[in-house]
């Protein structure tokens, strides 16, 4: 049977199929909370003019097969001011799989669909777990130019029961000193599964402490600005509905002074946010909340912690003193035919090519980390 494609303008109309979404979303190994149905229909409320939503159906053998919600919007990108396509959820979705299950041999209607409905001069998917799919290696032949790049390492964590014992090393020492601190200013640690009923309650407590914070004071917090906080307060509802949010926390006489928020699924925990108010910047209560996601685990028969999303270079996240293993995750651009996306693409080569000829004695880095910039059927 042909692979049936449509368009809706929503995830929240009555005739969006949520129960065949679900159902999708819990086949493709590689999904996570953030592909969750109220995740992103929190982030489509949040949308901002100018911002247009189209979702990309496809049904195989009456089942949904492919479900692609996509965000077109105008962007300067240097000197030209061009039509961009992104996967809704952008930029506060720490991972997103692309909710495919089908053939390979597709790849190249559906991304002619996209183009159709949505023309654009660069299509980007940002912290994608999967960069060198077959789907992908067929959309990097199609376009232009196609560019793929490392975007960061998230450390993970295997619960396992050696966590029963207490870390070796130096942050052995650190955790010693922090209990010690927490101990001798009276705070507990806490753990919450909020529910639908008081998952506002402990929103209204994380976000005064990350209000409190630098990230506060440099308005880049989850919570920043009134869509961002309208986004995260009607997603984490959704998603404690399910049970799906979890919560550390370090209280001092019955408030919240620092918090890791975290998502819940298939038995990783995502850490996703935390913060502390800066008078008790010397507690070292990271590191201690952290150390709780893991006992957690243990207690609950959780697999996994997960950093969710970490810097590139020179990240801080305490986990990576605990890691077991990492995941690498990309951001793909496909430049399209347009006269707009040819440009792009040759800017984009043009500055590779300057950028290697005034640093000729730097060392290449691994192939697998290096951004494959591939200028279509040309160069393939």
């Amino acid at each position: 049977m042909a692979l049936q494609l449509s368009w809706c303008a929503s995830l929240c109309t009555p005739s969006f199929p949520a129960a065949g979404y679900e159902a999708l979303r819990q086949r493709v190994a590689a999904s996570t909370p953030f592909n969750h149905l109220g995740w992103l229909r929190a982030a489509e409320a949040a949308l901002q003019p100018g911002q247009q939503l189209q979702v990309l159906l496809g049904h195989l053998d009456g089942r949904l097969c492919l479900c692609l919600p996509l965000v077109r919007e105008r962007q300067p990108l240097g000197p030209l001011n061009v039509p961009v396509v992104r996967h809704l959820g952008h930029p506060l979705s720490d991972r997103i799989a692309l909710l495919l299950d089908l053939p390979v041999s597709h790849a190249s209607a559906v991304l002619k669909a996209i183009r159709g409905r949505l023309p654009h001069a660069l299509l980007q998917l940002s912290e994608v777990p999967d960069g060198d799919s077959d789907w992908l290696q067929q959309w990097a032949a199609a376009s232009s130019t196609f560019e793929r790049r490392l975007t960061c390492r998230v450390p993970v964590h295997r619960i396992s029961q050696a966590d029963r014992q207490e870390v070796s090393g130096d942050p052995r020492y650190k955790l010693r000193r922090a209990r010690k601190r927490i101990a001798a200013c009276g705070a507990q640690v806490r753990r919450i599964m909020p529910t639908r009923a008081d998952i506002e309650h402990w929103l209204d407590a994380v976000s005064a402490v990350e209000a409190a914070s630098w990230k506060g004071d440099d308005e880049v917090g989850i919570f920043s600005g009134p869509l961002r906080r309208q986004w995260m307060y009607q997603a984490f509802t959704a998603l404690a509905a399910e049970g799906l949010v979890c919560l550390v926390l370090l209280e001092l006489d019955g408030r919240c002074i620092s918090y890791r928020l975290g998502l819940l699924e298939r038995g990783r925990v995502y850490d996703y946010n935390l913060a502390f108010v800066p008078e008790q910047r010397d507690l070292g209560s990271g590191r201690v909340l952290l150390e709780e996601w893991i006992h957690w685990g243990l207690d609950d028969g959780w697999s996994w912690v997960d950093a969710s999303r970490v810097s590139l270079e020179n990240s801080s996240h305490q986990l990576h003193e605990r890691q077991t293993g990492q995941l690498e995750q990309w951001r793909l651009s496909c430049y399209s035919w347009r006269l707009d996306g040819i440009a792009l693409g040759l800017a984009l080569r043009a500055w590779r090519w300057l950028k290697r000829r005034r640093k000729p004695d730097t060392p290449s880095p691994p192939a697998q980390e290096r951004a494959d910039a591939i200028a279509g059927h040309s160069q393939r």
